[in-house]
């Protein structure tokens, strides 16, 4: 799965508005805290509000704020308002995919990829970041030593058993 940058910075705003929930804040301090270009920042901002994660209000006492309560947002939310769906293949829903012949089971690898992805980001919300605390199966997933270890390029090969 690849993450984005503009995912990658819906977050980012989000955990700054959750520090300060309920009170709005300040595009600049956002972007200031997070090291975000001010016109991406506000791009983002932009479809963060369309999807319904945030308000936003003019003049010298606005700023932006989460539209719900930081849990209730889950990093799945984000990806969607941002990206869309957590999982496609050339642009469709793997449901949607059928395949002839022997590639016929590759439809069902694509449902598992995208019921683990669901796992995990549907599980963790914007609160549990912002509070630093992830869930304990995160903690259980990244304390395996192997799930740090790369796995792209001619170093596959070289881990990979037989």
């Amino acid at each position: 799965m690849h993450i984005t940058a503009r995912v990658d910075y819906a977050v980012r705003i989000l955990l700054e508005m959750a520090r300060v929930q309920p009170n709005s804040v300040k595009a600049d301090a956002i972007a200031g805290a997070q090291d975000i270009p001010p016109k991406i920042l506000e791009s983002v901002a932009a479809e963060l509000r369309r999807a319904g994660l945030i308000t936003s209000r003019r003049g010298p006492d606005g700023g932006y704020r989460l539209a719900r309560p930081a849990d209730e947002v889950s990093v799945a939310d984000v990806i969607r308002a941002i990206e869309g769906p957590l999982a496609s293949v050339r642009g469709q829903r793997p449901e949607d995919v059928t395949y002839p012949g022997a590639a016929e089971p590759l439809q069902r690898v694509w449902i598992a990829l995208r019921v683990n992805i669901r796992a995990v980001l549907e599980r963790v919300s914007i609160a549990d970041l912002a509070a630093g605390r992830l869930p304990g199966f995160v903690t259980e997933l990244t304390a395996d030593p192997d799930a740090w270890v790369r796995r792209s390029g001619p170093e596959a090969a070289e881990l990979s058993p037989g």
